[in-house]
């Protein structure tokens, strides 16, 4: 158990908080609890990147009053101003890790990284579509952007460390 404890609903920025952020299926031992370096990786990707992804999303692809349908996943009952980015994944401790079957050494053990859902392969590479956009933009590197699919699931795998960014771009359709 980690010395300093953690409040788990810490706000990270506006829409995202640490509980999203730390969430997992697992009964674990150690709690899921980041160090105070892996919330500060967390918050750079929610306030720099995450933040930027959701109003750009909403602003280009979303519009009120009418009925916004992905790849046949209705969001008829969401608010129609604006649609979550769902984050299913992001902190993930040594035991989460493990049991998940992440890659050793993933950026999900640092905080660096967040797995985005994604409706369906059209919503896939339009979040995509948009982080490249934030990069290039801003001038700001991230580590890794890997589009996934397991089964019928898409996600979208996105880390950005503080520092030796690999812009690394993988597709990974099993």
């Amino acid at each position: 158990m980690k010395e300093v404890e953690i409040n788990k609903n810490m706000k990270l920025s506006e829409h995202f908080g640490l509980a999203e952020l730390t969430k997992t299926s697992y009964h674990l031992l150690d709690g899921n609890i980041p160090s105070h370096v892996a919330i500060e990786n967390l918050r750079n990707i929610c306030e720099n990147w995450l933040e930027d992804l959701r109003a750009t999303y909403n602003k280009l692809y979303v519009m009120s009053n009418e009925k916004l349908v992905i790849s046949n996943c209705d969001y008829s009952d969401a608010d129609k101003e604006e649609i979550p980015v769902v984050i299913t994944s992001g902190y993930r401790s040594e035991e989460v890790n493990r049991l998940c079957g992440g890659a050793k050494g993933s950026n999900h053990l640092t905080g660096c990284a967040v797995d985005i859902r994604c409706m369906g392969p059209e919503q896939l590479i339009r979040y995509s579509s948009i982080l490249l956009d934030i990069a290039d933009g801003t001038r700001r590197d991230f580590d890794e952007l890997i589009h996934e699919k397991r089964g019928s699931t898409y996600w979208l795998h996105f880390a950005v460390r503080p520092k030796d960014n690999r812009r690394k771009i993988l597709f990974d359709m099993r």
